[in-house]
């Protein structure tokens, strides 16, 4: 099985069975036996696709006479992928994508005649490739549903665009040095030496940015324990946290676990990081991460963040609550995101509210809270936090520095933007528990 047949199980996958493609992938280009080549290829088809659909349609419903929603959905799916082979892939000859797309339709269609449109369609688009116009509308431009595209002109006018197009960017695989174990220099040279290119990251301390690593899991450094992968503005938010050594940690909704594993590494291994989630093969992962970076002030139990631990009460020194959202900040790696419905979305900020509610009544008086998300809009960022505010007298936002050029933190928020600092949109805020205890 080739790379571009993966690709379209992968594709199809996310669209009959909800799949998250990336996952999907992993298992699928292992099952298949594709090498870091291939295996590279497929990964780039299916971001491509899900990262342009809506201008692929757009240009594909300019050649086809049958409108591409009657259009049987695997068809769909590999008019789709030859068509971004054609237009975004010069290391692939058009007569092979158009070719690839015949047989695999061949293969798939129930329509006999589907093979035949299919050749005459991306031949036509090969044709006309370079007579093509990006569409003005920024939505079909950077394949991004207008609702979307009006909530982030809102919040940022004419940088609108640069945040579109930086969605579709490929983002910076950052790789956060387990101190506890090792320097950051003599890391990078030993990756170095196992053939990853690595560069130190231009404004975060002990993070390194990494390319052409291959399997990342193979790598020996990796086995050790020496380095986690987790995004600079997840690692900032627990800069912001600020753990010390000897402190109670409570990380409300650890998974995947990077932000415990920061904290951790940040408190020297000294003290105690307790990391929760609801899902038992979660907390399987956490635990298996914390042993392999021999993080043994890390436990990890099951909890759900809207249920009160009686015994917890008033007992962390740090409370750090990244809770569930949209996502809308991490479009780049889970480009499907962005397709979600709105709708469910809409109900959120009620969840978030709840968590923050109930995690913060496990802060110490004097002690700090973190706030967090991986999404840009406000009703779950800013607004959570003032409405949380507007209960809780006894806490108040509290200022803090960051590496690297960040509004808002000298007031106690801040947002990272992907378009501006090259990471994931990320939105943290840092409060503080008043050590009188009024309410």
């Amino acid at each position: 099985m080739g790379a571009r047949t993966v690709a379209f199980q992968a594709l199809l996958a996310g669209e009959k069975q909800g799949a998250w493609p990336d996952g999907f992938l992993k298992k699928a280009i292992r099952s298949a036996g594709l090498d870091s080549r291939d295996g590279a290829l497929c990964t780039r088809l299916v971001f491509g696709v899900l990262q342009n659909r809506r201008l692929l349609d757009c240009y594909l419903s300019g050649l086809s006479k049958t409108p591409l929603e009657k259009l049987e959905l695997p068809v769909l799916e590999i008019l789709r992928l030859g068509a971004y082979q054609i237009l975004f892939l010069d290391r692939v000859p058009d007569r092979a994508a158009v070719n690839e797309a015949v047989e695999e339709t061949r293969r798939r269609a129930r329509n006999p005649r589907a093979s035949g449109m299919v050749n005459g369609i991306l031949r036509n688009l090969s044709r006309r490739k370079e007579e093509l116009t990006p569409p003005a509308d920024l939505g079909v431009r950077y394949s991004h549903p207008d609702w979307l595209v009006e909530a982030f002109t809102e919040r940022l006018g004419e940088e609108t665009e640069a945040l579109l197009a930086a969605d579709n960017g490929q983002p910076p695989t950052c790789a956060q040095v387990n101190t506890c174990k090792g320097d950051t220099l003599s890391l990078m040279e030993e990756l170095r030496t196992a053939g990853v290119e690595v560069q130190p990251h231009p404004w975060l301390p002990d993070c390194l940015l990494l390319e052409e690593t291959g399997d990342l899991e193979q790598l020996k450094p990796f086995q050790e324990g020496r380095f986690y992968i987790q995004d600079a503005a997840a690692r900032l938010a627990v800069w912001a946290a600020d753990p010390k050594p000897g402190m109670q940690v409570l990380d409300a909704c650890a998974a995947p676990g990077g932000k415990s594993f920061a904290a951790a590494i940040a408190m020297g291994n000294k003290g105690k990081v307790v990391s929760c989630d609801i899902h038992p093969h979660k907390i399987a992962l956490l635990q298996a991460g914390a042993e392999r970076l021999g993080l043994d002030c890390v436990t990890a139990q099951i909890q759900d963040g809207k249920s009160c631990k009686e015994e917890w009460l008033d007992s962390f020194d740090l409370v750090m609550a990244d809770v569930p959202c949209s996502g809308l900040g991490i479009i780049r790696k889970k480009p499907d995101i962005r397709y979600k419905d709105p709708k469910p979305l809409a109900r959120l900020p009620e969840i978030q509210r709840e968590i923050l509610a109930n995690v913060a009544r496990y802060v110490k008086p004097g002690g700090a809270l973190l706030y967090a998300t991986c999404t840009l809009l406000q009703r779950e960022n800013e607004d959570v936090v003032r409405d949380f505010l507007a209960k809780r007298k006894d806490f108040t936002l509290e200022p803090f520095s960051l590496p690297g050029a960040f509004a808002g933190a000298e007031e106690g928020m801040v947002t990272c933007w992907p378009h501006r600092h090259d990471t994931d949109g990320f939105f943290m805020a840092r409060l503080r528990r008043k050590t009188d205890g009024a309410l």
